[in-house]
């Protein structure tokens, strides 16, 4: 049995909408169309133009990895804890990562990395309802089976080459919606606490000085990355000992060969 079928039968078993097509421009893209309602997925081998963040596109050999979008309504949830999601989805991939035995981090905001290497990438595109989410539509590239990269990606790797072996991709992906599922269910119970510990246990470079370049000047700088806040912004503290707060696209890591 291929994966197709194998998923189009899990989804059948627990009881959502998948849609798994061979080729498409962007799984996000797809799941935006509103005859996706709340858990469904739309799965693809090929992407032609696969988003991450910060406007880069998503490279993945078709049949080795796997590229997906999951549909949430999250109308529960406050604009304002609107980083509780990734946080979630975050912690369902390393979740789905940790069952093959392999250690994962979280680089802020929402990549996945084993070893200073990136194994998945996360992002989530929101809809608002007022103060609130109403909907979402969470794009993910988990590399599964690729053991060849494109030499111009600075830090790949995938879990074949961390675990040693080749998995089921359908396994993998069966994993994660289960894990998925779990963690949704925290955000539900605004089990934040909980959520907030998990996270902290698997932030990259959490209490490590290294070189990260400011987003806005340009000018490099050294740092400690000491947490992350419920708003979502990364706070690190200078070497002059000065706490500064930053938000999505206002810093990068310096990130050479492995990080």
């Amino acid at each position: 049995m291929g994966i197709k079928q194998e998923l189009e039968r899990f989804a059948g078993q627990v009881g959502f909408t998948l849609a798994y097509l061979d080729e498409t421009t962007s799984t996000n893209d797809v799941a935006r169309d509103p005859r996706y309602d709340a858990g469904a997925v739309v799965i693809a081998e090929r992407q032609s133009r696969g988003r991450g963040q910060r406007g880069n596109s998503w490279s993945s050999s078709a049949g080795a990895n796997l590229t997906f979008s999951v549909v949430l309504c999250p109308g529960f949830l406050e604009t304002a804890q609107q980083f509780y999601l990734s946080k979630a989805v975050s912690l369902a991939v390393c979740d789905t990562v940790e069952s093959f035995g392999v250690r994962p981090q979280v680089k802020w905001p929402n990549d996945i990395y084993i070893d200073g290497r990136k194994v998945a990438g996360i992002l989530i595109e929101n809809d608002l309802a007022g103060n609130f989410l109403s909907r979402s539509v969470v794009g993910i590239g988990i590399n599964v089976n690729q053991t060849e990269f494109d030499p111009a990606l600075p830090n790949p790797t995938s879990l074949a080459v961390a675990a040693g072996r080749k998995l089921d991709r359908a396994e993998v992906f069966r994993l994660f919606y289960e894990k998925m599922s779990f963690r949704y269910g925290q955000l539900q119970q605004q089990r934040y606490a909980a959520m907030d510990t998990d996270y902290a246990a698997r932030l990259y470079r959490l209490g490590e000085t290294h070189s990260f370049v400011d987003g806005r000047t340009k000018v490099r700088f050294e740092g400690t990355i000491c947490g992350v806040l419920p708003t979502g912004e990364l706070e690190v503290r200078h070497r002059d000992g000065q706490m500064h707060r930053y938000l999505f696209k206002e810093i990068e890591y310096t990130i050479t060969g492995i990080g």
